[in-house]
C-alpha cells in the first residue's frame, strides 16, 4: 500500500490523500463541507480504464472509469505514483 499527497479537482481543489494498492485507488479528505461521496472516494482498479496526464503548474492525473466517470487529481510525486500504479495494475 502506497500513500500520496494530492488534491481532487472537483468544484475547486480539495486537499487530501491517495491510497494506492492492488485493489483500489482511494481518495480521502477530512473536509466536512465536501459531499460524502468524495470524502472517501474508492476507485476499484478493475474499473479504471486509463490514467491520462496534463501539466497545469502541477501534474494533473485524470482517472477514466469504465462507467464514463472521470476524476482529476493533482498528484505531487508523479514518477513515484506512475511506478506504483503500473506495478499494482498488472
Amino acid at each position: 500500500m502506497k500513500y500520496f499527497i494530492c488534491s481532487l479537482c472537483h468544484n475547486g481543489i480539495l486537499g487530501g490523500g491517495l491510497c494506492l494498492d492492488e485493489q483500489s485507488l482511494t481518495f480521502k479528505t477530512n473536509k466536512l463541507t465536501v459531499s460524502e461521496k468524495y470524502r472517501n472516494l474508492v476507485l476499484p482498479m478493475r474499473e479504471i480504464t486509463e490514467i491520462s496526464w496534463k501539466w497545469i503548474v502541477f501534474p494533473v492525473a485524470t482517472v477514466h472509469m469504465k462507467n464514463g466517470e472521470r476524476y482529476s487529481f493533482i498528484i505531487f510525486n508523479k514518477p513515484r505514483f506512475e511506478k506504483w500504479f503500473n506495478e499494482y495494475s498488472r
